[in-house]
């Protein structure tokens, strides 16, 4: 069955969630400055696992109960989209120029609606484009002060930025699809125990430090609360009413609110054609959450929940 109205969809609060994503350069710039990138992770992730430690129990129990192919998701989210995509995208600063990584984290949406055809059974009509082709442009010019002059110094650093966008991407379908058996508290709770692990294995393997001053308790906490708890307790609470290929999509509301961060408190000044991106990814984003619940015939063809969307193809009508 494929849904007529969208009454159910909260691609707005995908947005949202993705907002609150884009405020987390207030704590984490600072601690960038002072701390290895994977210490910062790793405390962020302590500190949001034992916040969600209630429900990681039964979570677990869900879990192994759950069919492989949710197992295996839960996984590549965790491991993948939590911990080592976050590495990775800035270890592509590190290693190459700064351009590379933001150029690639932008094929995000690109390859998460391909992820989502295949696993999902999503169908993206042409009205898609309308909306998709719009954002897609403006993030880039939010993205570069100059958006006609951009270059590609690094293949290691290309790889790196490729590879943190695919797992982002991988993790916006996979969260869609486990929630046909997992709660938004299962996904969240083990998505940072996962996180945590994979981090501290990571640690230990590269010898990396995992120290941090007392100073950095205050930043460390308020990255875990806002971006980290409510941010994805929102998202994962939306995702399983909310066709990936449009959560992808929303969550270019990063970008806007990473904009009016850097702008209101960090003293960025944007040149025209970054306020131009603004707008238009910001009107992309909102045009589509509105069409989709008011359009009889939604940009995203869809089965109603996540249940359906994964039930075997001679069981769907």
């Amino acid at each position: 069955m494929t849904r007529s109205r969208t009454a159910g969809d909260r691609t707005w609060l995908v947005a949202l969630a993705a907002t609150l994503w884009g405020v987390s350069s207030l704590w984490r710039g600072p601690l960038a400055r002072e701390y290895p990138s994977l210490a910062i992770v790793f405390w962020e992730h302590a500190v949001l696992t034992v916040l969600t430690a209630w429900w990681l129990l039964p979570a677990l129990r869900r879990l192994a109960r759950a069919s492989m192919r949710t197992q295996l998701g839960v996984l590549v989210i965790g491991a993948g989209s939590s911990a080592l995509a976050t590495v990775m995208f800035t270890a592509a600063f590190a290693t190459g120029d700064p351009i590379t990584p933001q150029v690639l984290q932008k094929l995000q949406p690109l390859i998460a609606v391909a992820l989502a055809a295949v696993l999902l059974g999503e169908r993206l009509r042409r009205t898609y484009l309308w909306f998709a082709l719009p954002a897609l442009v403006g993030a880039w010019l939010l993205a570069f002060p100059d958006p006609l002059s951009v270059g590609v110094s690094s293949a290691q650093a290309a790889l790196l930025a490729l590879g943190a966008a695919a797992l982002w991407a991988a993790g916006t379908v996979l969260g869609r699809a486990a929630s046909a058996e997992l709660g938004f508290a299962d996904l969240t709770s083990l998505r940072f125990a996962l996180g945590l692990l994979t981090l501290s294995v990571t640690a230990m393997v590269t010898s990396t430090p995992l120290a941090l001053g007392t100073d950095a308790a205050v930043d460390i906490l308020l990255l875990a609360l806002v971006p980290g708890l409510l941010a994805l307790v929102l998202y994962y609470r939306a995702l399983g009413y909310t066709p990936a290929s449009r959560a992808t999509l929303a969550e270019l509301a990063f970008p806007v609110s990473a904009v009016v961060v850097g702008v209101a408190a960090l003293g960025a000044r944007p040149t025209g054609s970054q306020w131009l991106g603004f707008v238009v990814v910001l009107v992309a984003v909102l045009a589509l959450a509105w069409h989709e619940q008011r359009s009889t015939r939604p940009a995203v063809a869809v089965p109603d929940d996540a249940r359906e969307a994964l039930a075997p193809p001679r069981e769907r009508v």
